[in-house]
């Protein structure tokens, strides 16, 4: 897997910079002062123990939480704060640890979910789908079976996600989050509570976003393996503070994450 570092993937200049981000809890520090900036085109990884703070990290920049300190800049632009919706009409989809899919709704419905943001016609034209409605429902379902092709999920496209295996569920998760055309992806432990042939996949299609899309990626993952094959570059949290950041085989050389981290049984 290391070579796709190699091929014909252009890394450019920083798409996203995080500085000085303290976020607390009552009392509770779960961030101090993080900094780390995203390259764009890359695949991030941000790694630490349970309770190290990485989902709250996620969860600063795609504006479900509100740090007390720092600020984050995308594209050049700073912001204390953004809301979720404004974070994802600025290009930046996230998937979630605890799959936030419609168990109910089949694999289309789901994905096709992710394209609200790009709907331009009222809900009352898309009810009654005339005119503009069906042509742009048409362009959207173009993209969504593009999407489904693209994870090799077309036997399940009518089933009801809730009926899915928890790999594929996973699939259809990051089918939606990629239906937003994100600039960045951010993927929460993607591959957890997965065997290893679904890991394997996974990390096959999270590669494939990134070389055939661009999307630059950033991922919470605890399974190292996986994290030093396809990360370009790693960031090290431990109880809330940074303690390492750099390529995979410089954060694995570092005796501070050695001890805190990949000394551990994880």
């Amino acid at each position: 897997m290391e070579g796709h570092k190699l091929e014909g993937r252009r890394i450019g200049g920083v798409i996203l910079d995080v500085r000085d981000i303290s976020l607390s809890f009552g009392g509770v520090k779960a961030l101090t002062d993080i900094s780390f900036d995203v390259r764009e085109h890359e695949v991030r990884a941000i790694i630490g123990p349970n309770g190290a703070g990485k989902s709250s990290m996620l969860n600063c920049i795609n504006g479900v939480y509100s740090p007390q300190k720092g600020n984050i800049t995308f594209r050049g632009q700073t912001f204390d704060h953004m809301n979720s919706r404004q974070v994802a009409e600025m290009g930046i989809a996230r998937t979630f640890q605890n799959l936030a899919l419609f168990k109910g709704m089949n694999v289309v419905d789901n994905i096709m979910s992710g394209r609200n943001l790009k709907m331009k016609t009222n809900i009352l034209q898309q009810a009654i789908r005339i005119g503009a409605a069906e042509r742009e429902e048409s362009e959207h379902r173009a993209v969504v079976e593009s999407i489904i092709d693209f994870l090799e999920i077309q036997a399940w496209r009518k089933t009801p996600v809730g009926r899915l295996p928890y790999g594929l569920q996973k699939r259809v998760d990051l089918g939606r989050a990629l239906a937003m055309e994100p600039q960045v992806l951010l993927l929460d432990e993607p591959m957890a509570g997965m065997n290893l042939e679904e890991k394997q996949d996974m990390s096959r299609f999270v590669l494939d976003v990134n070389d055939q899309f661009g999307t630059t990626i950033v991922l919470i993952e605890h399974d190292m393996g996986v994290v030093m094959d396809i990360s370009d570059r790693v960031v090290v949290l431990d109880y809330g503070k940074k303690i390492g950041d750099g390529t995979p085989e410089e954060v694995r050389r570092n005796p501070e994450v050695i001890s805190a981290y990949l000394g551990t049984s994880h």
